[in-house]
């Protein structure tokens, strides 16, 4: 499955149901005091990824051979996306979630089914490269699993799932952060999907850096056999049985404020 599809559908989810200040969550009181402290463990991690910087955070990045920008302003957001395919220069720009093509200089009218699919691509790109930031918006659930260690180190196990009102077709995937329990760092995440017969994914941080303020950071992507549970798959990570399928790496990040 390909990687933008994976979570295109969930991320423009996240996108639209971002400007939302509450959402309806049933579940009874134990679930509630976990989802507080599920909530509070994802702050820290947030502010110790880059914190309140995010709100007024204006960078480029490439990944894979696309030049990307993203502006946040105040809650307000403008990302690009760039590129030269068959002599044509080809531009994507989402602004507060309204999509243009622009190529050659030119704006290209668009079908609904292409300016969903550019939207949750772009969205998708600068999401998965500035988490876990968007992990506070209110389309997210957050559950708080426990306490677990994975080589030798303390995380916090974090579950996070979407309501199936507004979460597209993969409502049900599920995901899975570890944040360090002392650092606050976001280093590892799993991920299970049901659609294009499904799949199961870990993710391990690495070349970790920090430009202006921000945290970013490239993923060795793994998989695991369809049903593995998510929870099961640090072990089989330190024990070396899962497959190395690709790495997922953001290069020549630049803050342009």
């Amino acid at each position: 499955m390909n990687l933008k599809n994976t979570f295109s559908a969930i991320v423009l989810a996240l996108l639209i149901f971002s400007c939302n200040s509450e959402k309806k969550i049933k579940a009874p009181d134990n679930t509630t005091a976990e989802t507080s402290k599920a909530q509070k463990i994802i702050e820290r991690a947030i502010s110790t990824h880059g914190g309140k910087l995010y709100d007024t955070a204006y960078y480029s990045f490439v990944f894979r051979k696309k030049k990307f920008t993203f502006k946040n302003n105040e809650g307000g957001f403008i990302y690009t996306a760039e590129e030269v395919k068959d002599g044509q220069k080809f531009l994507d720009s989402l602004k507060n979630g309204r999509l243009t093509r622009i190529i050659d200089g030119q704006v290209t009218s668009l079908s609904s089914k292409d300016v969903n699919k550019y939207t949750e691509a772009l969205n998708s790109v600068v999401y998965f490269a500035t988490l876990p930031h968007k992990l506070k918006d209110a389309a997210v659930n957050k559950e708080y699993v426990g306490a677990t260690h994975i080589k030798n180190e303390p995380y916090d196990l974090i579950k996070v799932s979407f309501e199936q009102e507004g979460g597209g077709v993969d409502y049900e995937d599920v995901f899975l952060y570890w944040i360090h329990a002392n650092k606050n760092t976001m280093d590892y995440l799993a991920y299970k999907y049901n659609t294009n017969d499904g799949g199961v994914r870990f993710r391990s941080a690495y070349n970790v850096r920090t430009v202006d303020g921000i945290r970013f950071q490239d993923y060795v992507n793994y998989k695991a056999p369809i049903g593995t549970p998510l929870e099961n798959l640090p072990k089989m990570y330190e024990a070396g049985n899962l497959e190395k399928l690709s790495k997922i790496e953001t290069e020549e990040i630049k803050s342009l404020k």
